[in-house]
């Protein structure tokens, strides 16, 4: 076996920021034009095949997961201080990614303030997939986020939440 067929999980959150990248690109370049803050909230969901609450080489992407993101932001401006929550449920792709892109919130400059201001976290609702489906990583908040104030743009990663099967497969997993 060579050392690229074993999955590592930077390298997950690495495809992560490059597919989040090329998403947003379009709107990156109409942001900087008009400098709407633009909001991108996305993270991934899989299947942990052998109970090893990493991904590993028998771990694999979960499309069709539901996930439940809880953003705030807080709203500033010379004249209020208002905050702004929300609630949303997104399903994974096919390969196991669910974004949010949040469109412009008057007075939210969300690149220029403070992480602990603004917050995002996600959570399992439940899993298609009957081969996979007992939550293991339930609950998630900010990994990182990736901010540009020229564009006004801030995009916010989450940590990977994942589901594992009901019994470990010893003949593909070991003991």
């Amino acid at each position: 076996m060579d050392s690229h067929s074993h999955s590592h999980p930077n390298f997950s959150v690495f495809s992560l920021i490059i597919i989040t990248l090329l998403s947003i690109s379009s709107s990156l370049a109409d942001a900087s034009k008009h400098s709407i803050p633009i909001i991108t909230v996305v993270g991934v969901v899989y299947c942990d095949a052998c109970h090893n609450n990493s991904f590993s080489t028998h771990s694999y992407f979960l499309p069709g997961a539901e996930v439940r993101i809880d953003c705030k932001f807080k709203a500033a401006s010379p004249r209020t201080a208002e905050q702004i929550t929300f609630s949303v449920n997104r399903t994974t792709n096919r390969n196991g990614v669910y974004k949010l892109d949040i469109p412009s919130v008057d007075g939210i400059n969300c690149a220029k303030e403070a992480a602990v201001v603004n917050t995002c976290r996600a959570s399992l609702i439940k899993s298609t997939s009957a081969a996979c489906n007992v939550p293991a990583v339930t609950f998630t908040s900010n990994e990182f986020s990736v901010k540009s104030r020229e564009a006004n743009l801030c995009i916010y990663t989450m940590y990977a939440l994942s589901f594992r099967p009901s019994k470990k497969d010893l003949a593909i997993c070991g003991k």
